[in-house]
């Protein structure tokens, strides 16, 4: 399964934002990484998500699903950090 990183800003916060946030927190696992950045497992590529995402944005509003893989630095001990710990997959060059 796949690690995703979400992270979105929307001209008109509270309206986009509740949609993403409900498709996000219904996709299953998932962790906050940041205001408007969360990372979720997925068996979809970014562009499936995104295109799921997509109704959901205004004009101005800005939308990037990309792959996840370790290495990863950020603040250790936190809840993002125990589920990128748990959850991110190896980085596999080959």
């Amino acid at each position: 399964m796949a690690a995703l990183l979400i992270t979105y800003d929307s001209d008109k916060p509270g309206q986009d934002c509740e949609k993403i946030l409900a498709f996000i927190k219904s996709s299953g696992t998932w962790a906050k990484l940041s205001e408007s950045s969360y990372a979720i497992q997925s068996e979809e590529t970014p562009q499936e998500i995104f295109r799921k995402l997509t109704p959901f944005l205004s004009d101005h509003s800005r939308l990037f699903v990309v792959n996840l893989t370790r290495p990863y630095a950020g603040v250790k001990g936190t809840g993002a950090s125990v589920w990128l710990e748990k959850c991110l997959p190896e980085y596999d060059n080959h």
